[in-house]
């Protein structure tokens, strides 16, 4: 994730920074704009089922897919049969590009810098969540929103 746009330290309110923001299960996930190429639709994943990790047939290659709700519940993502699917193309700080399964449109939230927190060393290591590296927690239509920044290369190692 390009951690440059976000704090290591509180800064002003007037600063934001542009997350697509989308829903895994019950929490609410984002990826720093930067980091994402695209959003697709598509047809079918392959792969063994065992983890959550699949692939897919775009074009003339061959992405890697990662499952999160898998990843992070142990139960991969129901997709309805009917609606259209969707494939998030992010690419790591390695240059790899990788799919992420999401299940509805995304949106993109201009949050401002200084809601976003660094998650402690300590919660990522213990936690699934490790493929997190911030929080944002912000008031949205008289409602808390908390949205967990999710790291590429937490997701797709760009080093293995």
């Amino acid at each position: 994730m390009n951690t440059a746009n976000l704090p290591n330290q509180p800064s002003s309110s007037t600063e934001k920074v542009k997350l697509l923001v989308f829903s895994i299960g019950n929490l609410n996930t984002a990826l720093h704009i930067d980091a994402v190429e695209k959003v697709v639709n598509y047809n079918q994943i392959f792969g063994s089922g065992l983890n959550h990790f699949g692939l897919v047939n775009l074009g003339d290659k061959e992405i890697t897919v990662v499952d999160l709700h898998k990843k992070l519940f142990n139960s991969p993502q129901a997709l309805s049969t009917e609606g259209k699917k969707y494939l998030l193309l992010v690419k790591n700080s390695g240059g790899e590009t990788f799919g992420i399964v999401i299940s509805q449109t995304p949106e993109l939230y201009d949050v401002p810098l200084n809601v976003i927190r660094i998650l402690p060393p300590s919660y990522r290591r213990a936690d699934t969540l490790k493929i997190a590296s911030h929080v944002a927690v912000f008031r949205e239509n008289e409602e808390e929103k908390t949205i967990f920044l999710l790291d590429p290369d937490e997701l797709i190692n760009p080093n293995t």
